[in-house]
This record gives C-alpha cells, sequence and structure tokens, in this order.
C-alpha cells in the first residue's frame, strides 16, 4: 500500500513538472528594429533606402528659380567664376546640375558622410567641394564670396538658434546682389502638419518630432517665414505648392519656395 501511494505521488508531481516546462514557451519574438535618428538616418537611407526616395537628378523648384534668374539683369551668373554655396546639399544632385548647365563653382555641406561620399563620386570632373558638416555651424566659405546660396529642405531639421545662425552665415557669405532660393514646408492649410503637431510636439513652438526619423522638425506659417527672411534679404518671390486637401482628406505636404536677394546697400545687423 505504501508503495502504491508513493507510485501515485510521483506520477502527480511528474505531470506538475511536464506542465509547467510546457506552459514556458521559448520566447520565437522578432526583435524590433532599433530606430536610428539624424546623421545615422541620413547615412542609412543614402546607403539603402527604406523610407525615402532620394532623386539623384535636380530639384524641378530649382530649374524653375534659374530660369526666373536669367530673365533679370545681373551678370553675377554669367562670370566664368560664379559660386554657390548649398547649405544640406545631400548627394550633390542640385550643384552638379548649377556646375554642368551654368559652369558655376559649388560648394555643399551635409550631415551625412554617405551623402557626401555619393556627391564626391559624381562630381570627380566638376569643380566641386564637399564638407562633412552640420549646416547649423559656420559654413567653409569667405565672407561675400557667393553668388548664390541654397536652403532646400534643410533648415527646418535645426534648431531656432540654428536657423538663425544658418540664415546669417548665409547672408554673410553671399555677394550684394546675390541671391538665396530656400524650400522648406509650409504650415498653412496643411492637414499632415496639423496632424504631426498635435500627435508628436516637439520642444519649441511650431515643431514636432518626426515619427520615422525620431528628430524635431520645424514648421513655418508663410508670415513667419517671410518676417524671418526679411530681416537680412530682399524677397522678390515666392511660391506656394497647392492646398492639398481635398474632400477633408490630406494630400501631399505643402511647400514654399522663396527667392529673396542680397541688398547692395549697408548690411543691416
Amino acid at each position: 500500500m505504501y508503495h502504491a501511494r508513493q507510485q501515485r505521488q510521483n506520477t502527480v508531481a511528474s505531470t506538475i513538472l511536464l506542465h509547467n516546462i510546457m506552459a514556458v514557451k521559448p520566447n520565437f519574438q522578432k526583435k524590433k528594429k532599433r530606430k536610428v535618428h539624424g546623421a545615422a538616418f541620413w547615412d542609412k537611407e543614402y546607403t539603402n533606402p527604406e523610407h525615402l526616395k532620394l532623386s539623384a537628378t535636380e530639384s524641378g523648384d530649382l530649374a524653375k528659380f534659374m530660369r526666373w534668374l536669367g530673365r533679370q539683369e545681373s551678370d553675377l551668373f554669367t562670370h566664368p567664376n560664379a559660386r554657390v554655396f548649398d547649405a544640406g546639399c545631400g548627394n550633390g544632385r542640385n550643384l552638379i546640375y548649377l556646375a554642368r548647365e551654368f559652369k558655376m563653382r559649388g560648394t555643399g555641406v551635409d550631415v551625412s558622410s554617405a551623402a557626401i561620399t555619393q556627391a564626391r563620386r559624381a562630381s570627380l570632373d566638376l569643380p566641386i567641394t564637399y564638407f562633412v558638416s552640420s549646416a547649423g555651424k559656420p559654413l567653409p566659405s569667405e565672407d561675400k564670396s557667393q553668388a548664390l546660396v541654397l536652403d532646400m529642405m534643410t533648415s527646418h531639421f535645426l534648431s531656432k538658434d540654428e536657423r538663425t545662425a544658418l540664415r546669417d552665415e548665409l547672408h554673410r557669405i553671399l555677394v550684394p546682389g546675390g541671391y538665396f532660393f530656400m524650400k522648406t514646408f509650409l504650415k498653412d492649410e496643411d492637414l499632415h502638419t496639423a496632424r504631426l503637431l498635435k500627435d508628436h510636439p516637439g520642444p519649441e513652438a511650431g515643431s514636432y518630432i518626426h515619427p520615422v526619423m525620431g528628430v524635431p522638425e520645424y514648421v513655418y506659417s508663410e508670415d513667419e517665414l517671410l518676417s524671418f527672411l526679411g530681416e537680412k534679404f530682399l524677397i522678390r518671390k515666392v511660391y506656394r505648392s497647392h492646398r492639398h486637401a481635398t474632400k477633408g482628406g490630406a494630400g501631399k505636404r505643402r511647400t514654399i519656395s522663396v527667392y529673396a536677394e542680397k541688398d547692395y546697400g549697408i548690411a543691416r545687423g
């Protein structure tokens, strides 16, 4: 009788142990990809794009600006040594376009070393110099040395102080009578921007944390942008993309392009 009771107890203990072992299932969950931010994000996108479509051809908005510029009475851009500076040049596509089509000498900075590597490789036969650096830092260019400066979808990644520093640096390196072409996102009547500002608020008013890149982006209204640029430049022309809202739905992000000129007069502080 004792042996029978002992056998039953052993059987029960074995059953409980087996149940406990089976209850602890192995963890086969797929590890989440670690998000990369800032320069690391751009290096990854230029090396193996997942989120953005990065073009190797010039911006259509820049080509439009250059056609407008060709109709202005200025000899700054027909000079064989006319220079252009691109703050946030990426793979160099716009500097390459300006060097080939207008014989301009270019300088570009970008925070992504992968982008600069691609730019240098594509510009071997052209008079273009590239630097790995943030557009929010002092620019590697002499005072009054550039006929044209560009900020194309770059400064909205910068903080307030950095945006002001970049504007002032572009003014510093631009020759009197030279032009500044800027393109950025536009807040006015943009449903995407309204959603991002509400759902992912950033560190300053008018900014949000980009849900993919994980970095702050700032978005201007038209009045804010023109007031900001008008402290240093003469505003010559403004183009806005269409209101991308149909029947209450949101389409593409709205953008604004500003054509500005550095005054020939005494530089304003």
